[in-house]
């Protein structure tokens, strides 16, 4: 028997699909045109039809206004589909809906009548996925209590005070993280922008910074070594020949770590992509098991143990870390120019890093001694594993190749004419032309990208308060204070150290840190009167240092601590004890040895 509906024509109503809103009436229309349709009719039990049940939490009801005609006694298609899971909103409180038939009621036979009535049932509202709204606060507040509540040093002009005021609030929120480190620094440049602070072309000026290109195109030689396995194989290597027993495997594992660093400047991908694979796969063979007492068997100790050394390999060479290349361009920021930077920082780092590497596995041999002594199985296991790689592919040998050709030039380049980062553009290129890189797995590296965008940020301010001169007052305002107590250079040179090394506790990120402190503290040294190059290199030395302090001081601490091998307490206990010691190392072994290379 026909129907009559008051139905809106921007509707579409069919039998088996749902309609755009996401809304269907009642299930019987079908053959909808020209406002009437005609109707199926149902009389008889459909069991699944009255049990349909869905999950309720905000209910609501639909009612189509239909003739009061009865009903006829087809069942309802078994095949019909009822309306899926749909959004109707976007952003805070969105939620999603779906209908369904309420459970039909029964007749005087115990079939269903369909009184039209469907619910819609809500899913809860998406949780907030914007900035964190207390570290949010907490950042911005940074920066509007020192422009509008700190008074303006005379001397300092209102630009440069605005801009200090952005760059600390920038600081700040790289430190609480109301947002990912590359997005925060993004508001902040649009603020120096919207304000009227910076000129767009000035504000935008460092992302043709040399240093920064240099840095984005280490990340992608560090996903070359992994793509290729060449550094799981040279390690793979050490172990075969290093590795009888435990502390032979740590030596081992260690030179690997030095020989890899100044062409893998990711600690972390080195962390992650080389190195602890290689020691979980001997753990477990030795059975030492992650979350487990059974892991001061081996695995406990080979981590710590490489997660210390790998600080003091970062420090050896300026491409063996990322931050390396930010602290240098944050020096000549301040007038500290080096000449063959490449040279002079190995030259400087060499051998107190050596003594420190040498002596780190034997240390924490004695600190934290694995329960497993000897491991005969080791190169055993380490020949099967070189046998499974094969033969040195076409992609390593490029690879190596490559990197024989960048390190060259970045140890002759000045002499040759060829800047750094043209050397890494050409190696990279390389890489992309033979095929080793395809540049999919350029754009797939996010750190690199990431890293640009932020660092470009802080680089780009700090360069313009230097230039307003800003850095300048400051730097002369400590060390008038300083001076006050009759302090020579080498007092204030060690106090500034330490204050550096010890404020890592704060940081969650070596690079962050550098950002946050690097330029202050070398313009509180200048000041000071401590020699330029010895101030910049030795800051720039324990930027590495104090990744290992904890579980949370560097990219590959949370790698290592990850694994599940280390506890927490003897993360804190060893980073304290080692820290001791590199400090000691690098102040008495490297403090002779800059004495005899002139650097004081």
């Amino acid at each position: 028997m026909a129907m009559s509906f008051a139905v809106s024509a921007s509707y579409t109503l069919l039998s088996q699909s749902p309609c755009v809103d996401g809304r269907r009436h009642s299930p019987r229309l079908r053959n909808f045109a020209g406002g009437t349709s005609s109707a199926s009719s149902s009389s008889s039990s459909s069991s699944s039809y009255a049990q349909f049940k869905t999950q309720s939490i905000i209910r609501r009801r639909s009612i189509v206004s239909r003739s009061s005609s009865s009903l006829s006694s087809s069942p309802p298609p078994s095949n019909r589909m009822y309306a899926p899971l749909l959004p109707v909103a976007s952003g805070l409180g969105s939620s999603h809906r779906i209908l369904k038939p309420v459970a039909a009621k029964l007749g005087a036979e115990g079939a269903p009548i369909d009184d039209g009535i469907q619910e819609i049932v809500e899913a809860p509202p998406k949780a907030w996925e914007g900035a964190k709204p207390i570290p949010l606060i907490l950042s911005v507040a940074v920066g509007l209590i020192i422009r509008f509540l700190v008074p303006k040093p005379v001397a300092v002009t209102a630009q440069a005070w605005q801009l200090f005021a952005i760059f600390l609030s920038t600081i700040a929120g790289l430190v609480l993280a109301p947002l990912p480190v590359g997005a925060w620094a993004f508001l902040g440049l649009t603020v120096t922008v919207l304000t009227k602070t910076l000129p767009f072309a000035v504000a935008f000026s460092a992302f043709t910074n040399e240093v920064l290109w240099l840095i984005v195109i280490s990340f992608f030689f560090a996903r070359g070594f992994v793509k290729t396995g060449l550094g799981d194989r040279v390690a793979t290597y050490f172990v075969k020949w290093l590795g009888k027993s435990t502390l032979g495997l740590s030596y081992g594992l260690t030179a690997a770590e030095a020989l890899i660093a100044p062409a893998m400047p990711s600690t972390t991908a080195r962390a992650g992509g080389v190195f602890l694979p290689i020691i979980q796969s001997l753990s477990l063979a030795s059975d030492s098991h992650p979350n487990d007492k059974s892991s001061k068997k081996l695995g406990a100790y080979l981590v710590q143990t490489q997660f210390q050394a790998a600080g003091n390999s970062s420090a050896m060479y300026l491409t063996g870390a990322a931050q390396n290349l930010l602290c240098l361009n944050l020096a000549k920021e301040l007038g500290v120019n080096i000449a063959n930077p490449w040279v002079a920082w190995f030259q400087a780092a060499s051998v107190p890093a050596i003594v420190a590497m040498l002596t780190t596995p034997l240390i924490m041999y004695n600190l934290f001694p694995p329960e497993i002594k000897s491991t005969p199985d080791a190169p055993a296991m380490a020949e099967k594993k070189l046998q499974a790689l094969g033969p040195v592919t076409q992609s390593e040998w490029v690879m190596v190749g490559t990197m024989l050709l960048a390190v060259t030039l970045w140890v002759f380049g000045d002499a040759l004419g060829v800047a750094s980062v043209v050397a890494a553009m050409l190696g990279l290129s390389i890489l992309l032309t033979l095929g080793v890189l395809k540049w999919d797995d350029c754009l797939s590296e996010k750190s690199a990208w990431d890293t640009l965008a932020w660092f470009a940020v802080l680089v780009g301010m700090a360069s313009q308060l230097t230039s307003l001169g800003l850095v300048q007052f400051m730097a002369d305002s400590v060390g008038k204070f300083l001076g006050s107590f009759s302090l020579g250079w080498p007092a204030t040179f060690g106090i500034l150290q330490a204050v550096y090394f010890l404020s890592h506790y704060l940081f969650a990120s070596q690079t962050g840190h550098v950002g946050a402190l690097y330029s202050a503290i070398l313009a509180m040294q200048l000041a000071a009167g401590v020699p330029a190059v010895l101030a910049a290199l030795a800051l720039a030395f324990n930027t590495n240092l104090f990744g290992a302090l904890t579980h949370y001081s560097s990219g590959q601490a949370a790698v290592y601590f990850g694994a599940g091998y280390v506890e927490l307490p003897d993360v804190f206990r060893l980073g304290a004890i080692m820290a001791v010691w590199n400090i000691l190392v690098w102040s008495v072994v490297g403090g002779l040895w800059w004495k005899f290379l002139g650097l004081y």
